[in-house]
């Protein structure tokens, strides 16, 4: 099964997507991890989308479009695969219909004012890549690892009312590109995370 995951940032399309590969045995592909591996090693195209991010913008789509295309096309792919965060725009959804087909679309629904306060919260280990909340965190070291945990740019909250601007303006129309193609499933995104766990299965179900 070939799944997309829409949202805007910090609706918890990543934790999401995890127990959702799990449960049907495919890789998550996720553009912001593969750009932000990009940008640690300092590759061209690292250095190429890091002012992009910092901005809280969109990387260009021709960037994107040919680190995907290069993903889906390994051998792990040939099964399915779950796309977490691309495609982000039409245009990017257009480009994917010409080397891939989607079988469903899950639409994860949550407000501004819930991400800004999740977003905002949100801190990352540098050395392991954890990721925990203010809300929850006890201390400010990763309790896997032990290193110091950090605030990453684009989880500072004006970035964040940035994002979500790029979102509302670029990707959301996404929502009504896959709706018309009877693709979209749409997900309450504010509920406990297992009940919206349950609530995705039940919309993976309709599928089959």
């Amino acid at each position: 099964m070939n799944v997309i995951f829409l949202g805007p940032p910090g609706a918890g399309k990543g934790t999401q997507a995890v127990r959702v590969c799990e449960r049907l045995g495919i890789p998550q592909i996720s553009t912001g991890d593969i750009l932000r591996r990009a940008i640690k090693e300092q590759t061209p195209t690292g250095l190429a989308a890091k002012s992009y991010i910092d901005k809280g913008a969109l990387v260009p789509d021709s960037v994107v479009i040919d680190i995907v295309r290069e993903r889906l096309a390994q051998p792990d792919c040939q099964n399915g695969y779950l796309l977490d965060g691309f495609p982000r725009t039409v245009p990017q959804a257009e480009a994917l219909a010409g080397f891939a087909t989607i079988d469903i679309v899950i639409d994860i629904e949550v407000s501004d004012e819930a991400l800004i306060e999740r977003i905002s919260g949100r801190r990352v280990c540098p050395a392991c890549g954890a990721t925990y909340h203010v809300s929850t965190l006890q201390g400010t070291a990763c309790g896997k690892c032990g290193a110091e945990l950090i605030q990453r740019n684009d989880d500072k909250p004006e970035t964040v009312l940035s994002r979500l601007q790029v979102y509302h303006a670029q990707t959301a129309p996404l929502i009504d590109y896959y709706a018309k193609r009877g693709l979209l499933r749409q997900v309450d995104g504010a509920q406990p995370m297992d009940a919206c766990t349950q609530a995705i299965y039940a919309a993976l179900g309709e599928t089959k």
